[in-house]
């Protein structure tokens, strides 16, 4: 049996804002009615998200995709079992849940000027008083689809399909090197 890799292998960039291949990580994608995946979310140590949430617990997290889908993030060897124990909470209950560990990329973009590399490909507002730490956007960067969220004021996490990730890190490498854009301040 082959051992998983990552789409990126462990690709990244040096300087004043780094680019790097996240790891492998395991991504449950969960659909259904979220009024009723409480049971889901305490077994990840939290509650379930509200829109646009990004919550988190150790290593395992749940984040708010649309009205009626969450992404669950894990060690990417405890998904089978993670698997089990959502059809067991969500028993009887009309529910979607997919592994899409290895259909997804998970790219960490860190640095001083993170949030500029990234408001430069992402037609979303980026203010700090627009999007915080804790938080996920579902959106684009340049021609892809992809979501991010914060986890400090430095850091944000990218997720995008496994077959487009060496473009997304090409882009967002190249938005890094092209250095930050002006104040980073509502208005102008």
């Amino acid at each position: 049996m082959s051992e998983p890799i990552t789409a990126l292998r462990a690709r990244e960039t040096h300087g004043s804002v780094q680019i790097s291949d996240a790891g492998l990580r395991g991504m449950i994608t969960l659909r259904g009615d979220l009024s009723k995946m409480k049971a889901v979310c305490k077994d990840f140590g939290v509650a379930v998200p509200g829109m646009r949430e990004a919550l988190f617990k150790s290593d395992a997290g749940v984040l708010w995709m649309s009205p009626d889908e969450l992404l669950i993030l894990l060690p990417y060897g405890d998904v089978p079992d993670a698997l089990g124990k959502i059809a067991k909470a969500q028993k009887g209950q009309h529910h979607l849940a997919v592994n899409v560990s290895d259909a997804r990329a998970l790219l960490r973009v860190e640095g001083p000027f993170a949030r500029e590399v990234i408001a430069k490909l992402a037609p979303v507002d980026l203010h700090a008083d627009a999007f915080a730490p804790g938080q996920v956007l579902r959106t684009r960067l340049g021609q892809i689809a992809a979501a991010f969220w914060m986890t400090d004021a430095r850091t944000f996490h990218v997720i995008c399909f496994r077959s487009v990730a060496d473009y997304a890190f090409d882009l967002l490498a190249a938005s890094a090197d092209a250095g930050p854009v002006g104040h980073f301040a509502r208005g102008t």
